[in-house]
């Protein structure tokens, strides 16, 4: 419907309809949160122009009223219950009493990031203040990635904004072929995982094992790739289909050959963001070896505190701060040949392996659940295996593609497939939902709790 009226509507009115279609969907979730956004959109707009129209150390001002704002109100949804939580134990009294009944707003962990970035890069001139108040409210509360990200910076969206251009049809195609593959993922994929991985961290005590506990850790890593992949697959076609072009978020991260090369392949636009705003104001590598180090795991330490308010997040961001100091340390590149085929095999099954290691502590819901786990992975105790035929087939096929997208790129040029070859996957897609998609129970995107 959004997209009918956005094409019908003259020119003028459209970033108008697209601003009001985005606070719209925003106010399904909770109606008040939309004060909040607004608030944070006006608090950002006009720092950005007082940082733009004000000379010397005085600019400085807003940008800390920005980042006040933002990460305050963050702080504040987020992190207030685990602060009483932590003062509480110390205390020795109970947390429950003093407990706030807080809900956490839509989006909230993705725009504040966005908007930081904004504020930030007008404070270092690499970007022009937004003058327009609404070009600026529609770059926050852009629906299809509001939610989840990516997470964009303001040169990539106001470049399509400001000149705008309606989708070629091969961009047409792609954006549609995008939205398909990520509900395949979800509904098709992710879901089916979910059913495993839920029911393994919803009882961990009860059910034990070493095969349980690496198949419930595997099935959530097919989890949260398929269903956040999917998610961002879903809104980078549905900013394609409105003309703007949003970044890759995932580039086939379960073939990574190092910790290292999996943060430039997952999550790229929120590695992107902490490497920009975190890691380099901290001094990056300027710094010497161990102030390299240091600035890895504290950068690393701040993205798992930013995925949740648990010891369980700050563990996880610290263990893969930890290994990513390690690799580089031992000089590790992004992406650098293996020496042979199987030694190449041989790192990337050993990097998944780390990988859901640090999935153990993001999924589970206790530190005790998490620690428990852990000792079934690596001291073997009989138990059932829980992934069965279907899901062994799923991760088989899913590898496959992978491989060949790896070499052959054929999503990013699905766009100019001929008519045929669409309609063909248009039929596989619906054949794939009406045979294994997940319909019998809600599970939302695993991402819009954070």
């Amino acid at each position: 419907m959004v997209l009918f009226l956005f094409y019908t509507a003259p020119l003028r009115f459209r970033r108008y309809l697209l601003l009001l279609a985005s606070y719209v969907f925003y106010m399904f979730w909770k109606p008040v949160f939309i004060f909040l956004i607004l608030t944070l959109t006006a608090i950002d707009y006009f720092a950005g122009l007082w940082i733009e129209r004000t000379l010397g150390s005085r600019r400085i001002w807003a940008l800390w009223v920005s980042l006040a704002a933002n990460l305050g109100f963050l702080g504040f949804f987020k992190y207030t219950n685990f602060l009483i939580d932590n003062v509480a134990w110390i205390a020795g009294v109970s947390p429950a009493t003093y407990h706030l009944a807080l809900i956490l707003p839509l989006g909230i962990s993705f725009h504040t990031f966005q908007s930081i970035s904004y504020v930030v890069d007008v404070y270092r001139g690499q970007q022009k203040a937004v003058h327009d108040p609404i070009d600026y409210a529609l770059f926050i509360a852009f629906f299809p990635q509001l939610v989840a990200g990516p997470i964009v910076r303001a040169g990539e969206f106001f470049g399509d904004l400001w000149h705008w251009r309606s989708p070629t049809v091969p961009e047409a195609y792609q954006g549609a072929s995008l939205i398909l593959t990520g509900l395949v993922k979800k509904i098709v994929l992710a879901d089916q995982f979910a059913a495993v991985a839920d029911g393994y961290f919803n009882a961990v005590a009860s059910t034990p094992g070493t095969p349980a506990a690496w198949s419930g850790v595997a099935a959530f890593a097919m989890q949260i790739f398929f269903d956040f992949s999917g998610y961002t697959d879903i809104a980078i076609g549905c900013a394609l289909l409105f003309g703007f072009h949003f970044p890759v978020n995932f580039r086939r991260p379960y073939l990574s050959q190092s910790l290292t090369e999996f943060w430039s392949r997952w999550h790229i636009s929120l590695s992107r963001w902490l490497r920009n705003y975190v890691y380099i104001p901290l001094g990056g590598n300027r710094q010497g070896s161990v102030g390299t180090y240091r600035n890895l795991i504290l950068t690393m330490l701040i993205g798992g505190l930013w995925h949740g308010a648990s010891w369980n997040f700050v563990i996880w961001g610290g263990y893969h701060g930890t290994i990513l100091a390690v690799e580089r340390a031992l000089g590790v590149k992004k992406e650098e040949p293996a020496r042979s085929f199987y030694f190449g095999w041989l790192r990337t099954l050993l990097t998944f392996g780390l990988v859901c290691v640090g999935w153990v502590f993001f999924r589970a819901h206790t530190l005790g659940d998490s620690l428990l786990t852990m000792r079934r992975m690596f001291t073997f105790e009989n138990g059932g295996f829980l992934l069965e035929k279907r899901h062994i087939a799923f991760m088989a096929v899913a590898l496959v593609l992978a491989l060949v997208e790896e070499r052959r790129h054929l999503l990013e040029r699905l766009g100019s497939a001929p008519v045929w070859a669409h309609a063909v996957g248009v039929a596989l897609v619906l054949a794939a939902v009406e045979i294994f998609g997940v319909t019998d129970r809600s599970i939302p995107f695993v991402y819009f709790q954070f």
